[in-house]
């Protein structure tokens, strides 16, 4: 079956015979090709004209070759529909203008005479481009509409006074950041404080979790692919680092990502360029990048583990999560934000906690952090029928556990958790290895870390 044409393309060029022989060949592939004999009439044509593509001659004037025609009416185009896509076409084979003409926001430069296949790979690759572009404009609008953030909780604590200080200082430059602490100290929530701060809060945060993303969906999640790459890539596809264009690239768990794919990282950051998989065109992203662990980079440097050149490209800011534990002065603060969240949300009428479930929440290790509080406050206010919730209703565990001999745990849930709670400590964070020695995948683990608020 034929593939269905798509697109308008306009060519702009004096010998009509080119616009002849250029809309009979591209007249297989776009929807509708229109043709201008001169760029006098761009402007208004393209008032008049939903266009998707323009083929630029870069010379209009006899005797002059200098392709400065072309790149003015390249910059009007760009400023007046900066969305089009054009390439410039020259019978002079010059790399300097094609040099100037990539730097000046061309996409492809083509040379006459042409080569049929070479000058319906540039178009198509322009009219992909802005296909993509546009989708990523519509899913950022989609994404906007449907984001709900949650505020940024900064509590009392002098740690968290520090922290708040710095952000203040540094949210609103285009630094890379990285955000360090256990699991559960609200990390991704300080990312999107940082974001919400900054030059680029009307743009979006894409959050990426790496430690539960496949080795072999890596480039085609962060850089996206064509259609035909392979297998499954049934349509051209936006990655992340697109999504993310002039906004904020959140990339969790990047002490998870192996060594072999932190050099394919590191070249995307360095060049601000990305190539679809399956494609060659290069793809101009600009990304403010926060990144978050709970693991040990420099120990992992010194190990081999993490790429130094990375680990110094992502820390220009570090930022060191406390664990609930050491700001016990937030702990009932924040339980409080949590009950008038799900108090809300369940439509329950609950006054707060009474003394003695207060002092069980002041004096509990919170392992599993500010995660494993609201949880633990959810669950309170679901099972709460009075005005008050107390200990029988926080269900809060013993502090002193008893060693795995001596265990009272008579539920399998209960066994589960604590068996991921003592394999985490014993490989100090390291969520491969405690996957590894569980028997268990990474994804699988991350979802039970989730559902027991480790």
């Amino acid at each position: 079956m034929a593939k269905e044409k798509e697109g308008t393309l306009l060519v702009v060029d004096d010998n009509r015979s080119i616009l002849a022989a250029v809309q009979l060949l591209m007249g297989n592939y776009f929807a509708r090709v229109v043709t201008l004999p001169s760029p006098n009439q761009l402007l208004t044509t393209l008032r008049r004209e939903p266009v998707d593509v323009i083929l630029l001659d870069m010379n209009f004037s006899a005797g002059i070759n200098t392709g400065n025609e072309g790149f003015y009416w390249l910059q009007e185009i760009h400023r007046n529909y900066p969305d089009i896509k054009v390439v410039l076409f020259t019978a002079y084979a010059d790399i300097d203008l094609a040099v100037r003409a990539m730097r000046d926001g061309a996409v492809d430069f083509v040379v006459k005479p042409w080569d049929n296949e070479r000058l319906v790979a540039a178009l198509q690759g322009a009219y992909n481009l802005s296909r993509s572009q546009r989708e990523v404009k519509q899913l950022k609008e989609i994404k906007r509409e449907l984001t709900n953030e949650e505020p940024m909780f900064w509590g009392t604590s002098p740690a968290m006074a520090r922290i708040r200080e710095l952000v203040e200082k540094v949210a609103a430059t285009d630094a890379n950041i990285l955000i360090t602490g256990e699991n559960g100290t609200g990390k991704e929530m300080l990312a999107r404080e940082i974001h919400r701060r900054s030059a680029r809060r009307r743009e979006l945060m894409v959050p990426v979790d790496m430690g539960a993303l496949p080795e072999t969906l890596f480039e085609s999640e962060l850089f996206g692919h064509v259609k035909g790459a392979f297998t499954d890539a049934r349509a051209d596809r936006a990655g992340k680092f697109e999504v993310a264009n002039h906004g904020t690239l959140f990339l969790d768990e990047i002490g998870n990502l192996p060594p072999h794919l932190q050099s394919k990282l590191l070249t995307a950051l360095q060049s601000g360029r990305i190539f679809r998989v399956g494609s060659n065109t290069p793809v101009t992203v600009d990304i403010r990048l926060i990144s978050a662990t709970n693991r040990d980079l420099y120990k992992m440097v010194e190990q081999g583990a993490f790429r130094e050149d990375l680990l110094y490209r992502i820390n220009t800011i570090h930022i060191d999560l406390p664990p609930l534990r050491q700001r016990r002065e937030d702990i009932l603060p924040l339980a409080g934000e949590f009950l008038h969240r799900y108090a809300a949300r369940y439509a329950k009428h609950i006054d707060g906690f009474d003394a003695e479930a207060a002092r069980e929440m002041e004096a509990y290790p919170w392992a599993g952090n500010i995660r494993e509080l609201q949880h633990t406050v959810e669950k309170a206010v679901i099972l709460c029928d009075g005005p008050m919730i107390t200990p029988s209703t926080l269900l809060l565990r013993p502090t002193e556990a008893p060693s795995p001999a001596e265990s009272d745990v008579t539920t399998l849930d209960e066994m589960e958790r604590s068996m991921i709670a003592r394999a985490m400590e014993r490989c100090g964070g390291n969520m491969t290895e405690v996957a590894r020695q569980l028997g268990i995948t990474r994804q699988t683990l991350y979802n039970k870390i989730k559902r027991y608020g480790l």
